[in-house]
């Protein structure tokens, strides 16, 4: 596993808008996460915690997240972009399924994220398992990060995997665009700015990925009333996040809370199609209480020795 070269990442990402790929774990490793995000797979799917092929904000509920989310060697290449002090802002895993039509559309993260400063700001994508353009590799447009913040339309697809199916009103070159093809332990970074996307999976394989939203503490929010993050490295500097706490005790009453107010701090109006299947119960549905999703991942096998 190669070390960091914080250089030569701020150099590439100044210059394209992201860097890839970059080792954070072994394969082995990479591979044992994946197996306890599986175990919790199916009992959140019924949840608020999941949103249509995504899982979101479980560094709230899930030691395994933040330990994830806290990976020296990813926070290495985090610092080389935004500094010392680092605030975990987001997690969510992006999961696609064999042989759907599922798909991301093109966007920039920052369109609605309400986020003052985009330079004080990184996303991490971590490969559980190998990804490629056989199963849904994300793309980036090189050096789009310096187009400013574009104007995005909500559509009304509903095999779109982002919540509000949102796509941005740009023409795409398909022939200048990069396919982010990584090896299960490595991960990639980009800019709020960077126009990203992902095709559908068509393999006999599920996908999945992790992205991790990192935040320097002199960043704000400057749409939502008030918004949460979790110190991960340095100091918190600046009062603009109310502290998350790391989960004591997995799926506790007390996390299950923080991951509550986290949810109702992000959520939004769902995409049209979302709302004609429904999708405002995703803001009003609440969370099971934890023994009952305790319960539910029992059946399905899920030890909490898995998580230790």
């Amino acid at each position: 596993m190669r070390g960091i070269d914080q250089q030569q990442v701020k150099e590439t990402f100044a210059r394209e808008g992201f860097a890839f790929p970059l080792d954070a774990m072994t394969v082995a490793q990479a591979t044992n996460y994946r197996r306890k995000l599986e175990a919790v797979d199916g009992a959140l799917e019924s949840t608020r915690a999941a949103r249509n092929g995504q899982l979101n904000q479980l560094h709230a509920v899930l030691g395994f997240v933040g330990e994830i989310a806290r990976n020296a060697q990813i926070l290495s290449a985090v610092e080389a972009i935004i500094g010392p002090n680092i605030l975990l802002w987001g997690t969510t895993f992006f999961i696609k399924k064999p042989r759907t039509k599922d798909y991301v559309s093109w966007h920039q993260d920052l369109r609605y994220w309400g986020l003052a400063d985009s330079d004080a700001l990184v996303s991490a994508w971590l490969a559980l398992g190998p990804v490629d353009r056989t199963n849904g590799a994300m793309q980036f447009v090189p050096g789009s990060h310096r187009y400013g913040l574009l104007e995005h339309e909500d559509t009304s697809s509903v095999h779109n995997l982002l919540y509000r199916g949102q796509i941005a009103k740009f023409d795409i070159d398909h022939a200048n665009t990069v396919d982010v093809v990584l090896d299960a332990g490595q991960f990639s970074l980009h800019h709020g700015h960077l126009l990203h996307a992902s095709p559908a999976n068509p393999s006999n394989t599920t996908r999945y990925g992790l992205t991790i939203n990192y935040v320097a503490p002199r960043n704000r929010q400057l749409v939502a009333s008030r918004d949460y993050a979790m110190l991960v490295r340095g100091e918190g500097r600046h009062g603009h996040f109310r502290p998350v706490p790391e989960p004591e005790i997995d799926l506790s009453p007390a996390a299950l809370a923080w991951h509550r107010r986290l949810l109702a701090a992000v959520d939004g109006p769902p995409s049209p199609a979302r709302k004609a299947r429904g999708g405002n119960s995703l803001v009003r549905r609440r969370l099971p209480a934890a023994a009952s999703l305790r319960d539910n991942l029992q059946r399905r096998g899920a030890r909490a020795a898995e998580w230790a």
